[in-house]
């Protein structure tokens, strides 16, 4: 088509528009709006971990990753790390959108699916309350944590229909996350008690789903918080208070979360720090209740190497620390399954002190705590 058949305002523009210039700049702006063809995914053969400590593991946060081909390339790099555990989490309120027995598994199937073929054990963790099973927000403003006991049943259904699903693909689920934590527990005072009656409700249902299951408790946080704290409640009073209302006859584990933050992986326990020899006085309750017989999952852990929070150390220490964790529990605490580093990695920036978390970045380039573990794991070579 000629010059003379543009609209008058084209034809006025012609001596701009004819420049090699904009031309260039026309087509680098086509070629910017066209997207590559994603990667075709297909699930090979099984692949096995080979590491020298087989408790190693991370959790992996591919709960908000859509794209299959980032999913599997994550795992493959856990699996290439050396580290045969994962912990992801699978929302309730995705599982089972819209309303009661409206079951939706493709994204989960696909973490587990590609979990399986990288040779990872799985350790799902279950929670997040989807809007159906929550108070009308007309009349009662809640969070996703918030669950009435007038629903523990449905999420105990939930629990069952999981556990059946992935029955011989998943075989340890968590129940919560850090109930110890108002702002995990829907925004209000925390209870224990009330805690244990939702796990023992989740235990019974997953036993009927697959009795060889393994039913993990707790994934409690650690957290230095006095009693009648607006905040939550130090995770030491909390285990205690578990035991007193009998979660011990409702979990085959229990979970744990210790954060290292400053203090290197040998720094002692001490009730009033938050280190992470903590575990060890969680460890401490247990034994006092005669439950020595039951495992820990560490869920979380880890250090920070951010330069601008106050509780992060430098990269090189993270890495350090990182190893002498994993190896710290392989040879003090038998009692330890998996130790879980939080976290592999996030599918975009939290533009926040959390990024410095990430074993990888969002593009999967290896920040140096990932190298330093891989070449452990490899026994060095």
């Amino acid at each position: 088509m000629g010059w003379r058949h543009l609209p008058p305002i084209a034809r006025r523009l012609r001596p701009i528009l004819a420049t090699p210039t904009f031309r260039l700049a026309l087509v680098l702006a086509v070629l910017a709006g066209v997207r590559p063809p994603a990667p075709v995914v297909v699930i090979g053969p099984p692949q096995t971990v080979h590491t020298i400590n087989p408790i190693m593991g991370v959790h992996t946060r591919l709960t908000d990753e859509v794209e299959p081909w980032k999913i599997q390339r994550t795992l493959q790099m856990v699996r290439e790390m050396g580290a045969p555990w994962i912990v992801e989490y699978f929302p309730w309120a995705y599982s089972e959108p819209g309303f009661k027995g409206n079951f939706s598994w493709e994204h989960a199937d696909l973490v587990v699916d590609h979990a399986r073929a990288q040779g990872l054990t799985v350790i799902a963790r279950l929670g997040f309350v989807p809007d159906w099973a929550r108070p009308d927000p007309r009349k009662q403003k809640t969070t996703s944590s918030y669950l009435d006991e007038a629903h523990y049943a449905d999420f105990g259904d939930f629990v069952y229909a999981f556990v059946t699903h992935f029955r011989g693909r998943v075989g340890h689920i968590i129940i919560w996350n850090e109930p110890n934590l108002t702002s995990e527990w829907g925004q209000r005072p925390v209870e224990p008690a009330a805690y244990v009656r939702l796990l023992r409700i989740a235990y019974a249902r997953a036993k009927q789903a697959d009795p060889n299951v393994v039913v993990l408790g707790g994934a409690l946080a650690p957290t230095l918080e006095p009693r009648g704290s607006p905040f939550g409640m130090n995770d030491l009073d909390y285990l205690e208070a578990m035991y007193q209302a009998g979660a011990a006859e409702v979990m085959d584990g229990l979970a744990v979360h210790t954060y290292g933050f400053k203090f290197p992986p040998e720094a002692p326990p001490d009730p009033a720090v938050i280190n992470f020899r903590r575990v060890e006085l969680l460890r401490a309750i247990m034994e006092r209740h005669g439950d020595m017989a039951k495992p820990v999952y560490i869920t979380e852990s880890g250090w920070n190497d951010s330069p601008r929070w106050t509780r992060a150390v430098r990269p090189a220490q993270r890495a350090a620390y990182t190893v002498a964790a994993y190896q710290w529990a392989a040879e003090h605490w038998p009692w330890v399954r998996v130790l879980a580093m939080w976290v592999f990695r996030y599918p975009a920036p939290q533009r926040s002190y959390a990024d410095y978390f990430a074993f990888v970045t969002p593009e999967f380039i290896p920040r140096p705590v990932y190298q330093v573990v891989r070449a452990y794991a490899s026994g060095g070579e």
